[in-house]
């Protein structure tokens, strides 16, 4: 028996067709970890060492990608062909038994053949893309989170919806910030422009 494990179930579930009785797709239904909301999931002092966390929804779906692990030959990760989908990969990796031995694939279309095509060309997980995803993660975490607190604080109350902030918003902020310090740090002065035509004497 080989293990695919893709994101989600409806995807399972037609790649399983493809594939037949040799293979077992499982889904895990996106991200299996995440940064726990409470302070020190993030350690800027430690190399910005994270702590990532199993959440409650995973667990159900994660105990029967371990158990199917257990008992396959291959184990075969074909989450989304993204930075999400590396992450989600790298972390189920993670999850799995030590010296668990997987294989990641990728397609951009759930047809017979990109998914067969894919199978024949396994690589290791792309550790560029899960550490960009990593940085995203942390940007919000460490930026975001501290920062939508003071706009529901200052902009948004007395209203229902709550505003928010992340890696993106803050950046252009700081930004628009900058430029308005440049304006009102400008000091004005005053200066002429005087235009001459000259004519060379004949002596």
């Amino acid at each position: 028996m080989n293990l695919v494990i893709v994101e989600s179930p409806a995807k399972a579930k037609t790649i399983n067709k493809y594939l037949g009785n040799d293979y077992k797709v499982l889904a895990s239904y996106g991200h299996v970890r995440d940064l726990p909301s409470k302070n020190g999931s993030v350690d800027p002092e430690n190399n910005f060492k994270m702590l990532w966390e199993i959440d409650s929804f995973s667990k159900k779906y994660l105990k029967e990608i371990t158990d199917t692990a257990a008992d396959s030959e291959k184990i075969i990760l074909a989450t989304d062909p993204d930075r999400e989908g590396e992450a989600i990969a790298w972390h189920i990796s993670q999850i799995l038994p030590k010296n668990t031995i997987t294989k990641r694939v990728s397609f951009n279309s759930i047809t017979k053949d990109a998914v067969l095509k894919a199978l024949d060309h396994p690589r290791s997980i792309d550790m560029a893309l899960v550490n960009a995803q990593q940085a995203r993660r942390l940007l919000d975490r460490i930026v975001g989170y501290k920062i939508s607190p003071l706009l529901n604080r200052r902009i948004q109350r007395g209203k229902e919806s709550s505003l928010s902030a992340g890696r993106v918003q803050s950046v252009a902020l700081l930004l628009v910030v900058d430029r308005e310090k440049e304006i009102t740090a400008f000091t004005p002065v005053e200066y002429w422009n005087i235009s001459a035509m000259l004519q060379a004497g004949s002596g």
